[in-house]
C-alpha cells in the first residue's frame, strides 16, 4: 500500500483478486495451513495467526466452507504440505523498497525467481533488512463509507481497540497494532460492518514518487509478475500512486 493512493491500490489488488479467484484462494489456503501447523490449533480463539488469515479470507470472499476444508486438510494425519516463510528485500525503479513475503516449498526456485524480476524491472535484491526497517506493522482494515456516519465509524474503531481511523476517498481506513488486529476485526463485525479488505500488512513510513513513464511501467509489471508467482503471498512496496 502506499502514500495518497492506499485505496487506488487495494482496488488494484482486489481487482486482481477477482480476475484470479482460484490462485489467490490457493494463496491464502496455503497461508491458513502453514498457520494451523506453526499454530498447533485450528481453532482461531486459540490461533491468532490463523485467526488473521481467516479474515483475510472473509474479506476475499472466501467460502466458509473452503475455510473449513483448508483447517480440516491441515489437520489431518496424511497431510504432507511443508513450506517455509521467506521475506525477500530489495528495490524497484528509482529505489523504491520493495518486500516480498513468500511461502514455498524450495528455496532454490523461489529465490531466483524474484531476484530475476527484481534485477529486470527494478534495482535489484538487496541483503535482509535493508528496506523493512522503514515499513512498520500494521493491521489495516479497509470498510467502505456508503451511507456510514464518520464519527460513529470512528468511535466504533476507537471503542474497539483500534489505533486510528481515517477518512480515504470512498472508504474508512482503520489502522490497528498487529495483536489487536484480530479482536477489533471481531468488535466490528459483531457492530455489523463488512470489510473490502483485512490483514495484518508493512506499511511505508515514507513514499517514492515515480515520475518517468518507463519507471512506472516497470514498477507495474514488476508487481504484477511478483503477485503472478505462486509462491509469492504479498508484495509490499512505498511506490506512492496517483
Amino acid at each position: 500500500m502506499s502514500g495518497h493512493s492506499k485505496w487506488h491500490n487495494i482496488q488494484k489488488t482486489k481487482g486482481a483478486m477477482d480476475a484470479k479467484r482460484s490462485a489467490a484462494f490457493t494463496k491464502i489456503a496455503k497461508e491458513m495451513i502453514v498457520a494451523v501447523k506453526t499454530g498447533g490449533s485450528g481453532d482461531p480463539a486459540n490461533n491468532s495467526r490463523l485467526a488473521t488469515v481467516i479474515a483475510k479470507a472473509r474479506a476475499a470472499n472466501m467460502p466458509n466452507d473452503n475455510i473449513k476444508r483448508t483447517i480440516d486438510r491441515a489437520l489431518g494425519s496424511g497431510n504432507t504440505d511443508s513450506y517455509e516463510s521467506v521475506t525477500y528485500e530489495g528495490y524497484g525503479p528509482s529505489g523504491v523498497a520493495i518486500i516480498v513475503d513468500a511461502l514455498t516449498d524450495n528455496r532454490q526456485r523461489t529465490a531466483p525467481e524474484v531476484r530475476h524480476l527484481l534485477d529486470k524491472y527494478g534495482k535489484g535484491l538487496g541483503a535482509t533488512g535493508c528496506v523493512s526497517w522503514s515499513f512498520d506493522q500494521k493491521g489495516v482494515i479497509i470498510i467502505e463509507k456508503e451511507d456510514l456516519d464518520e464519527d460513529t465509524m470512528m468511535m466504533d474503531a476507537l471503542d474497539a481497540g483500534a489505533e486510528d481511523m481515517t477518512a480515504d476517498g470512498d472508504v474508512f481506513e482503520i489502522t490497528t497494532t498487529p495483536d489487536a488486529f484480530g479482536g477489533v476485526l471481531e468488535a466490528l463485525e459483531g457492530k455489523g460492518y463488512s470489510f473490502v479488505n483485512a490483514a495484518v500488512e508493512m506499511v511505508p513510513q515514507n513514499y517514492v514518487k515515480l515520475e518517468s513513464e518507463e519507471d512506472i511501467k516497470n514498477m507495474e509489471k514488476l508487481i504484477d509478475l511478483l503477485e503472478d508467482n505462486d509462491d509469492v503471498q504479498n508484495v509490499w512496496h512505498n511506490w506512492e500512486q496517483e
